[in-house]
């Protein structure tokens, strides 16, 4: 159902902290002009915990308007499940084609809980759905054994693998063949990834770079890895920055520099300052100045 590069998008901001639906329906064009293959709307980097409710249907809503005929997801990440049966609900009626899911953001649920929470939230929305297992950021591990429950109900239909385990990915597609549609969603693990079978790139980075990202995505899935990998080793020192803590005022600044976006981000979040702002500045200003000439794609 879900393939190819779906950025996750990040939320903009006007100087009085609401949201500037003009900057990101720019932005998110910029992302359909490259040529992904859906946008996924308020997730880690869109800021969604920072959001209320109504403000993650305006965002999505904006996505939905700019990607035309390609899909559109909402994430769903909330404490409770009763929120997220809420905020799935209003997904389904604001026309989302999906739901990227996480099952708790607070409370570190067992793996009976987290099947429970993943099958109302399905239930409540009954939209495909693409579970999220991030077992860093959010200290729940959806593992081959939890997804082998849902892989009975049909509206499981994808995984964004962001274990940080490789082995992961393979192990997945060892158990239930193409069952699940696999997604990478690290960004410093893409190449490896589609390289032994993910069939998408859930990304960051994208944002701010959309054509070396879609180029690397449609080389793979040519089997020009060589021209693949020659602009994924320039991307590296990018990509880590969205492993970080700091991964939204890092893609933020990368965008205000790549794209001229902004850096405004929701409080308690700050931009960037000091040393570390100088650190990341320096790393993308110097992967701009060497940006590698593009192959031709089909």
């Amino acid at each position: 159902m879900w393939k190819g590069v779906l950025p996750a998008v990040t939320t903009k901001f006007k100087e009085d902290g609401s949201l500037d639906h003009e900057e990101m329906t720019r932005c998110f064009q910029i992302q359909m002009d490259a040529g992904v293959d859906g946008l996924i709307a308020c997730g880690s980097l869109g800021e969604g915990p920072m959001l209320s409710q109504d403000e993650r249907i305006e965002v999505f809503k904006l996505c939905k308007a700019v990607s035309g005929d390609k899909p559109s997801l909402l994430t769903v990440a909330e404490a409770a499940t009763r929120d997220a049966c809420a905020l799935a609900e209003k997904a389904a009626k604001a026309g989302a084609d999906g739901l990227m899911v996480v099952p708790s953001t607070i409370y570190h649920t067992d793996p009976r809980e987290t099947v429970a929470t993943l099958k109302a939230i399905a239930q409540a929305g009954d939209l495909p759905i693409m579970i999220y297992s991030n077992r860093l950021a959010y200290r729940v591990d959806v593992t081959v054994e939890i997804m082998e429950q849902l892989a009975k109900d049909a509206r499981f239909v994808a995984v964004k693998e962001s274990s940080d385990d490789i082995r992961r990915s393979t192990e997945i597609i060892n158990r239930f063949g193409d069952r699940f549609d696999l997604l990478t969603g690290v960004d410093n693990l893409a190449f490896e990834a589609l390289s032994i079978g993910a069939i998408g790139w859930v990304a960051g980075l994208c944002l701010a770079f959309p054509d070396e990202t879609v180029a690397i995505y449609r080389l793979v899935q040519a089997g020009r890895y060589k021209e693949a990998l020659d602009i994924y080793r320039w991307f590296r020192p990018l990509l880590d920055l969205d492993v970080s803590t700091y991964l939204v005022q890092n893609i933020k600044l990368a965008e205000a520099l790549a794209i001229g976006s902004n850096e405004r981000v929701r409080a308690p979040r700050l931009p960037l300052a000091g040393e570390r702002r100088a650190k990341v500045e320096q790393v993308i200003k110097s992967a701009i100045a060497c940006r590698p000439k593009l192959p031709a794609l089909a």
